[in-house]
């Protein structure tokens, strides 16, 4: 387990990319990160193996029945995992980068393991410099709070390693989370919709982006 420390208040340095290469090598051997993002800090593992998948799970003490979301670091890469319509697109374009999940249509790709047999997924794109490179170099990763079940948002690095510990290879601490709560979350069904749970972004302005 190893602590890597770096500033991302003024964009990503070259600390900040180290952190990033560092993180990004681990995923790719199947272990686990955790990053910082717009909302809370994340555990994070390579989508695409099952292993690892599994223990992240496993290291949050998490059901399999729960599914988990994904981070991306554009609308192109989260094509990748889900079937995007009119209305995700609408809400891209109003929301993202930031702190909104969408419920989707997932791609055939995408392990049932993530989604817990759903048919849909959860995807969005962080608004933290970090977060985004991580996604763009390594490509889709889980994203899902950096704690064991049913506990508080890892807000904080200590929280995080206080919850994780030797189950997670690499922390990468960027301070205090800007938001310091999870995003708002919202299932797209054609053209309804269901907040799943609420975050920054209110029901309000969702409606009236969709204009239902």
């Amino acid at each position: 387990m190893r602590v890597i420390k770096c500033d991302c208040s003024h964009g990503l340095d070259e600390e900040c990319i180290e952190a990033v290469k560092a993180a990004a090598e681990d995923l790719a051997e199947g272990k686990l990160v955790v990053y910082p993002t717009d909302t809370v800090y994340g555990i994070g593992a390579d989508i695409y193996n099952h292993a690892a998948v599994k223990n992240l799970y496993q290291a949050k003490h998490r059901p399999f029945d729960m599914a988990l979301s994904v981070a991306v670091a554009d609308r192109k890469m989260m094509e990748e995992v889900a079937v995007l319509n009119d209305n995700a697109d609408k809400l891209i374009k109003a929301f993202l980068p930031g702190p909104l999940t969408i419920i989707i249509k997932k791609q055939p790709e995408v392990s049932d393991l993530i989604t817990a047999s759903s048919q849909k997924v959860g995807v969005r794109i962080p608004d933290h410099p970090l977060a985004v490179e991580l996604a763009r170099r390594f490509g889709p990763i889980v994203a899902t709070s950096a704690n064991t079940h049913s506990q508080p948002d890892a807000v904080n690095i200590d929280m995080a390693v206080k919850e994780l510990g030797d189950t997670v290879s690499t922390y990468i601490d960027a301070g205090p989370s800007p938001l310091g709560k999870p995003s708002t979350i919202v299932w797209i069904m054609d053209d309804k919709y269901e907040i799943i749970r609420q975050g920054a972004i209110t029901e309000a302005m969702i409606k009236e982006v969709l204009q239902c």
